[in-house]
């Protein structure tokens, strides 16, 4: 496997943010959304196996608790991540798997949480989540929605309603884009779309998701990596 770093740290996302979390960044990604705040992890890295990979989460949490592995992309690395996934399942820790939705989720086990990031128009990278990937989530799973204006806002509402996502899964999580040259913590203005103004937006159209703020890029440094 190629991975790009593993570290542990608070989960600054989804539904589990603020518990502590080990994260494994794979390399390697197929998009190029316009706000990434992860463009190191396209490449290079360092080739680990999956032992070595499994082997570093537990000296980082021996005793089980939650691991997200994202990237990049994780499941352009899914013949060695599957394997990987259902044994950190079987050795009792929580799983979280973060990953645009392009690629196939029918092979990731289902107790695995999908967190999954359905791009919208300001990306760059709109249409490129699979809508066969629907069938593919369950209860437990989330859908995130990055979101840099108005334009991204009525398509992820939008489109939540269309698919009855409040109805499919755990949580929809609209989150406002950060600014990639955001340099000082703590700052909403920051964010590319004022989380004032989404808020405003969500009650206004009783929007059943949830407005997400990347609490780690509050507490660190924005381009701090390792956090």
């Amino acid at each position: 496997m190629q991975i790009t770093e593993i570290y542990r740290s608070i989960q600054g996302e989804s539904t589990y943010a603020g518990a502590a979390c080990v994260f494994v960044r794979l390399t390697a990604c197929n998009l190029r959304c316009s706000w990434c705040d992860t463009e190191y992890s396209f490449y290079g890295g360092r080739k680990m196996s999956p032992d070595e990979v499994f082997d570093d989460v537990v000296r980082l949490s021996p005793e089980g608790g939650l691991v997200e592995i994202t990237g990049g992309e994780p499941l352009l690395q899914e013949r060695e991540l599957v394997p990987l996934l259902a044994r950190l399942i079987g050795c009792g820790y929580r799983v979280l798997l973060e990953t645009s939705g392009e690629r196939p989720l029918k092979s990731v086990p289902a107790e695995v949480v999908k967190i999954v990031d359905v791009k919208c128009p300001g990306s760059g990278e709109a249409g490129t989540f699979s809508n066969a990937n629907l069938e593919a989530l369950g209860a437990a799973d989330e859908l995130k929605f990055v979101l840099s204006d108005r334009t991204d806002y009525e398509f992820a509402r939008d489109f939540l309603r269309q698919h009855n996502l409040s109805r499919r899964v755990h949580a929809v999580i609209f989150s406002p884009a950060f600014r990639k040259d955001a340099s000082v913590r703590g700052d909403a203005s920051n964010c590319l779309l004022d989380p004032a103004e989404l808020a405003r937006w969500m009650l206004a159209d009783s929007v059943p998701a949830r407005l997400g703020l990347q609490m780690h890029k509050f507490i660190w440094d924005p381009a701090l990596k390792g956090v």
